[in-house]
C-alpha cells in the first residue's frame, strides 16, 4: 500500500482586533482567524497541518519594544492546548509556532508538536536567529538550544525548520540524517530581501535530502511596523526539488497536497547522498 499523506499549509493575514488592540485581543483575534481553517483542514481529512511563524501574533520583529514579551508563553500552555483539542478532534496532527517564555527573560521562537491523537510530543526551537534589516529577531528570541528534533507521530516523521534557518543547509541535513520524512518551515519574509531565495534554498534542502518541504509564508502588511509586504507563495515540494502544490501571493489560504512518501526511497535509491558524504572531511563545518 502506497503511503499517501494529506498535508495543510495555513497562511494568514494579520488579524482585525476589536476594542483597544491589547495584546491578549490580537492574540486572541488570530487564533479565532485561524479555526474555521483549521477546521476546514480537518473536515478535507488533512492529516499533518502547519501554521505559520509565531502564529497567533504579528510579526513584531522590525521594532524593538519589550511589551511584546508579554505575548510568550509556555509551551504547553494556552494556546498548545487548544490546538490539541483540535488535533484530537480531527485526528490531525498539527504543528504550532508560537513566541515560548520559557522562564522570565528567557524566550524562544518556538514550534510545538502535537499527535494526532491530541498529546503533546515536544518542540523546536529555531536555532539561527537573524538580527538584520528590520528583522531584529536577537531582541526577542535566543537561539534554540534542543537540536533538530524529528518527531515520529501517527503518520510520518517531521521536522521544523524556522524561517531565517532555511539559509543554513547543515541543519537541514541534520534533520534528514535524524529520520526526517517532511520538514516544515514556517516563516514571515517580505518582499525584496530575500525573495528570490524562496523557491531556491528550500527545493534545494528537499532535494539534498531527499525529504518533502512545507513552506509557509504570512500575507499582507502589519502596521505600524511596514517592514513591507509578506507574499505568502506558501508550497510544498517533494523530494526531487519539484514545487508540487503552491499557494496565492495575497491571500489568507490553505493550501492542500498529497504527498507520497514513497518516493523518498524512490529518490534516495537513485541519488545516494547519505551514503556518498563524506563526514570526515567537513571538520571546518563544526570550527568556531
Amino acid at each position: 500500500m502506497p503511503r499517501l499523506i494529506k498535508s495543510g499549509l495555513i497562511q494568514m493575514s494579520l488579524a482585525k482586533t476589536e476594542g483597544d488592540g491589547t495584546i491578549e485581543e490580537i492574540k486572541e483575534a488570530m487564533v479565532q482567524k485561524h479555526i474555521p481553517m483549521i477546521e476546514d483542514a480537518g473536515k478535507q481529512g488533512v492529516q499533518i497541518l502547519c501554521l505559520q511563524e509565531i502564529f497567533n501574533t504579528p510579526y513584531f520583529c522590525p521594532g524593538q519594544d519589550k511589551d511584546w514579551y508579554a505575548s510568550a508563553e509556555s509551551i504547553p500552555g494556552p494556546t498548545v492546548e487548544r490546538m490539541q483539542e483540535y488535533a484530537k478532534k480531527y485526528s490531525m496532527v498539527i504543528i504550532v509556532p508560537i513566541y515560548e517564555k520559557e522562564q522570565a527573560g528567557i524566550l524562544y521562537n518556538t514550534a510545538a508538536v502535537i499527535d494526532a491523537d491530541g498529546s503533546y510530543m515536544g518542540k523546536y526551537r529555531k536555532n539561527h536567529i537573524p538580527h538584520t534589516s528590520g528583522f531584529w529577531e536577537k531582541f526577542f528570541f535566543k537561539p534554540g538550544n534542543l537540536g533538530y528534533p524529528v518527531f515520529d507521530t501517527r503518520y510520518a516523521k517531521v521536522g521544523v525548520y524556522i524561517c531565517y534557518d532555511r539559509h543554513f543547509p547543515d541543519g537541514a541535513r541534520v534533520l534528514g540524517l535524524n529520520g526526517a520524512e517532511i520538514v516544515y518551515n514556517p516563516s514571515a519574509t517580505v518582499a525584496g530581501l530575500s525573495q528570490y531565495l524562496w523557491k531556491l534554498e528550500q527545493p534545494a534542502h528537499a532535494a539534498a535530502n531527499g525529504y518533502f518541504m512545507g513552506c509557509i509564508n504570512r500575507v499582507g502588511t502589519e502596521k505600524p511596523w511596514d517592514l513591507g509586504e509578506f507574499y505568502g507563495t506558501s508550497y510544498f515540494v517533494d523530494p526531487r526539488g519539484q514545487i508540487i502544490k503552491e499557494a496565492s501571493e495575497d491571500k489568507d489560504e490553505l493550501l492542500v497536497a498529497e504527498l507520497d512518501l514513497d518516493v523518498i526511497d524512490e529518490v534516495r535509491s537513485v541519488w545516494q547522498f547519505f551514503r556518498d558524504r563524506r563526514p570526515e572531511t567537513y571538520s571546518k563545518l563544526t570550527e568556531l
